[in-house]
């Protein structure tokens, strides 16, 4: 029984990882102190080149870098694991190389013997080759584009966090799915800075490759002359062909690692892994692969040039280029024969009676749509599910965010084509009035500056329809770039379903009818029956507390919370039935939710205050009822609107604090 239990709670710390990262920085400190003999040299060495495999294999498959966040620490093992072995097998080559070239282990051998065809001469210079490679070339790259995107990551992230924000507001995304997003953006900015420090483990790796096999040379060199009286030439050849293999068999996986962190640092996040980007972007253009069939065959035809090959590759891309077309081609009248299939579903039958023929009636009188968007042709394919549109999904996501934020249904959303718009143009309407309107570019994203931004771009000016900002209408290709920059960069559904979420919240009061209300109150009513019980028509009627309700929504204050309201108007009833005056009463029944939808959790509240000479010169203007002179108005406005914008540059919200009886002049004000 004891033992079984040693070995669960063996297996139980194995399996939580708590002693595989020790004992792997153990084992690898000990082959840099311990001797090792040649069957472990051979075994470790293999599992080197295994590693570098699965490790280029993982980056290639994966779909973005996060999808192998771990990398930075697997380069830093990798490159400590080659170095040690890099240690363990000088050992063994300067204390055995004068036995021979198989002193330190088969898979030494084999790359200085096989590899290179047992010339030490042919060996060097196929090691420089993959230093050069490796050093010159990928490393220097890859270390030049970790620092960019390490750079440019860090300059995005408050772009990204606002488009982020800018998908909740306008309901495209849930706040789960809002905290996850934010969590990528800082893991990939972690990762990107990771990557930056792990590219100089690997250019540090390759120098330190040259500098041990020149040390291995000229230490072997001494060590086989003045040790072991060796002749020159059997020294050299001994051990260079032992430092050589010693060299390739640790610049091979390398190079492989290298190349592996120039994969990750070059990909774009995607949908598909490497090979099926390569195959998708690459290899579906009939044109390019036609153009690049002919020039190759022109090629071919010239004498004294290897024509077999030439015509051979050359007709291997003329037959991809004519299936791609033939299916291209093939998929177009598919989609032509589906279009006609489906206007003849539409046609009426004979013996139907078509719209011409038939009689007017009341069902011809069309209600007025409460909340309706007008679109122009272009933008059908935004509002058809069968095109993959997004706009109704958002615009349902509006709808039930702001339905839970307010505190009322918001009606639905009203969807129709309008062929007096505009291709690209779409009409918000309220009660069958336009309340906003703007022109869009379905196949390009919008980009806007919310401040400060670091560059300019390439597209089309425009304004934010929903909050008036500058913007630009850039190319889809041109996102990662804007937000690198600083740019919020939003898809057209978003454009459309933000302006209509910034409409909805200002006109919320003019939602708010008389069926809603009661609605309002039945809901409260199985609650709290009490209440609501007498409160219509005894103590007041319905028109007056919708009136209330509907000046709350104007001032922004959700209505969330109908019992308190209720149970106010239920009190301030009996003693006014002003709607101005039970308003006020409401207001201040619902200050700490007021007050905590402005300032959150924190414990102070930064105000503006008026001069106690100039409230006072207020106060008895209104007492006199002659009502505010234009120029004091105008001089409260300016100064109101200064102060407001002192405190939001300094980060806070714009709260003026006045006394009761002058609070409904000011606000209007």
């Amino acid at each position: 029984m004891a033992q079984a239990s040693v070995l669960d709670t063996a297996r139980q710390i194995s399996r939580n990882g708590l002693i595989g990262a020790p004992l792997l920085l153990m084992s690898i400190l000990a082959m840099m102190v311990v001797p090792l003999p040649p069957i472990l040299l051979d075994l470790f060495f293999t599992f080197n080149i295994a590693l570098s495999l699965i490790v280029i294999l993982s980056g290639i498959y994966s779909k973005r870098p996060l999808d192998f966040a771990v990398f930075p620490t697997v380069l830093l093992i990798a490159t400590l694991l080659r170095l040690a072995l890099n240690i363990a097998s000088t050992r063994v080559v300067l204390l055995e190389g004068h036995t021979g070239t198989n002193a330190a282990g088969d898979v030494i051998e084999a790359f200085g013997d096989f590899v290179v065809g047992g010339n030490y001469a042919v060996g060097l210079v196929v090691f420089a080759i993959l230093v050069i490679i490796n050093f010159v070339v990928v490393t220097k790259g890859a270390g030049r584009i970790s620092e960019v995107s390490a750079r440019f990551t860090l300059d995005a992230m408050p772009g990204k966090q606002m488009a982020i924000d800018a998908d909740l507001n306008a309901g495209a995304i849930d706040q789960d799915e809002a905290m996850r997003r934010r969590s990528d953006v800082v893991s990939e900015a972690d990762f990107y800075g990771s990557m930056d420090g792990a590219s100089k483990f690997v250019r540090g790796d390759a120098i330190a490759g040259i500098l041990i096999l020149f040390i291995n040379i000229v230490g072997g060199l001494a060590i086989g002359i003045l040790q072991h009286d060796m002749a020159f030439a059997d020294a050299m050849r001994n051990y260079t062909l032992l430092t050589i293999g010693d060299g390739l068999v640790a610049q091979i996986p390398s190079l492989i690692l290298s190349t592996a962190a120039a994969i990750m640092v070059t990909r774009v996040s995607s949908e598909q892994d490497m090979g099926q980007q390569f195959a998708s972007q690459m290899f579906e253009s009939p044109r390019a692969l036609g153009v690049t069939a002919g020039v190759i065959g022109i090629l071919g035809l010239i004498p004294g040039m290897p024509n077999l090959v030439f015509l051979g590759i050359a007709s291997l891309a003329g037959g991809a280029a004519y299936y791609l077309s033939i299916r291209t081609v093939r998929d177009v009248d598919e989609e032509l024969v589906e279009e006609a299939l489906a206007q003849q579903a539409q046609a009426p039958a004979a013996g139907e009676v078509t719209e011409e023929n038939k009689d007017l009636s009341w069902d011809d009188v069309v209600p007025v749509d409460v909340i309706g968007l007008e679109v122009g042709y272009k933008l059908i394919p935004l509002v058809d599910k069968n095109q993959n549109g997004q706009l109704m999904a958002r615009i349902k996501g509006i709808r039930k965010k702001l339905t839970q934020e307010i505190g009322f249904l918001i009606p639905p959303v009203h969807i129709r084509d309008n062929l007096e718009l505009s291709p690209g143009a779409y009409r918000i309407t309220l009660m069958g009035v336009a309340v906003g309107e703007s022109d869009i570019y379905p196949d390009r994203e919008m980009a806007i500056n919310p401040g400060q931004v670091f560059g300019t771009l390439t597209g089309v000016p425009t304004k934010d329809p929903a909050f008036g900002m500058d913007a630009v209408w850039i190319d889809p290709g041109q996102r990662e770039q804007a937000q690198t920059m600083g740019y919020t960069v939003v898809d057209a559904s978003t454009v459309v379903a933000t302006h209509i979420s910034q409409l909805l919240q200002s006109q919320a009061c003019d939602l708010l009818g008389r069926e809603e209300v009661q609605h309002l109150l039945d809901g409260l009513s199985t609650s709290a029956p009490k209440l609501v019980e007498g409160l219509v028509p005894d103590v007041m009627p319905l028109g007056v507390i919708q009136k209330v309700l509907r000046n709350l929504l104007e001032e922004n204050i959700p209505i969330r919370d109908m019992r308190t309201v209720v149970e106010t108007l239920a009190v301030e009833g009996t003693r006014s039935q002003d709607p101005d005056a039970l308003t006020a009463a409401v207001r201040v029944s619902l200050g700490r939710m007021i007050v905590q939808n402005i300032n959150g959790l924190s414990s102070e509240l930064p105000v503006i205050s008026l001069d106690p000479s100039l409230e006072q010169l207020l106060q008895e203007s209104m007492q006199s009822g002659g009502g505010l002179e234009p120029g004091l108005a105008e001089r409260i406005h300016q100064s109101l609107l200064e102060s407001a914008q002192r405190q939001e540059m300094a980060g806070q919200p714009a709260v003026l604090v006045v006394s009761a009886p002058l609070r409904p002049m000011l606000a209007r004000l």
